[in-house]
């Protein structure tokens, strides 16, 4: 009981929220970490905020602008292979635009879902608020992929995940079969990660987890930056590796001299000071970004997903 207890509370005050969670020192009385968080934790604190709503569907990419929840879907009847895509810490931003335009055009459906604006969220940058943490958006994530499966035009064989910095951490948490079952939801045929945080997260004398689990049963492809200070790639790695070794369904990739948010032209050149202290200074890279558009998309339409 005590050790509920003790998880509890790191369920309530560090789910994860952002890409800048802190790893605390450790405590004189250490409590062994846990590979993830027992069920009904995970279950209650995705209830912290209310379910969204969702778009209708719309056919053009090119009516979708930053900063706000899209539903898109290529010209024709389909059926269509579709992703839910999830934005970064700070919302629905010009990148994840360009990369849902261009998911369209390769004969996506695409649901772009924002779990910061209707709950009267700016930023998750420096932590959960109004009850949005990484289990609230895994939920979301499930949830929107059941609003996909009513549509004719979506082939339901064929539903993949797709998220960027804290909405890559909900791909991973996503990826979790335990997870998902957790949460009432139907595992996605894919998930895909671009730079997340695989930060264990912990409080003095109480019990850490990690965002990373150890039963990714679906094909999961994580893409990671070498210089990136934000979500270390140093400190997934190695988990990944554990997670592989244990069974799990996951490659990577670590791009040489990257940092965080490669894809995210608007903020080339611009900097801050991230949760942990670390200046974070970002650079746009035109040909990872390439590269990465190129391995997402052949990650995706491998000739298992679906199957």
């Amino acid at each position: 009981m005590a050790t509920i207890c003790r998880v509890s509370y790191v369920a309530l005050v560090l789910i994860a929220g952002t890409a800048g969670l802190l790893t605390s020192s450790l405590a004189e009385d250490f409590v062994p970490p846990l590979r993830m968080l027992p069920s009904e934790i995970a279950s209650r604190a995705a209830s912290f905020a209310k379910d969204l709503t969702f778009p209708q569907p719309v056919k053009a990419g090119d009516e979708l602008i930053s900063s706000q929840a899209a539903f898109l879907k290529p010209d024709g009847d389909g059926p269509f292979p579709a992703l839910v895509m999830v934005h970064q810490c700070a919302g629905v931003n010009q990148a994840i635009v360009l990369w849902a335009r261009e998911a369209v055009s390769l004969g996506y459906v695409v649901l772009l879902i924002d779990s910061l604006t209707p709950r009267q969220v700016s930023t998750l940058c420096f932590g959960p608020r109004n009850g949005v943490n990484l289990f609230r958006g895994a939920k979301d994530a499930f949830q929107a992929a059941d609003h996909l499966r009513q549509y004719p035009f979506v082939d339901p064989t064929r539903l993949s995940f797709v998220g960027f910095s804290w909405g890559a951490m909900v791909g991973l948490i996503v990826s979790s079969a335990r997870y998902a079952e957790a949460l009432g939801g139907r595992p996605f045929v894919s998930v895909a990660s671009f730079y997340p945080g695989c930060f264990r997260v912990s409080r003095p004398n109480t019990p850490s987890f990690d965002i990373v689990s150890d039963d990714m049963k679906q094909p999961t492809l994580v893409l990671m930056g070498a210089t990136d200070n934000e979500t270390p790639a140093s400190e997934c790695v190695e988990k990944l590796h554990e997670a592989k070794s244990a069974g799990s369904a996951v490659e990577w990739h670590v791009y040489p001299d990257t940092g965080h948010c490669w894809d995210c032209r608007q903020l080339d050149g611009r900097s801050k000071t991230d949760l942990r202290g670390n200046l974070v200074s970002y650079k746009f890279r035109q040909d990872v970004t390439t590269d990465s558009s190129k391995r997402l998309f052949q990650f995706l339409a491998a000739p298992h997903r679906g199957k």
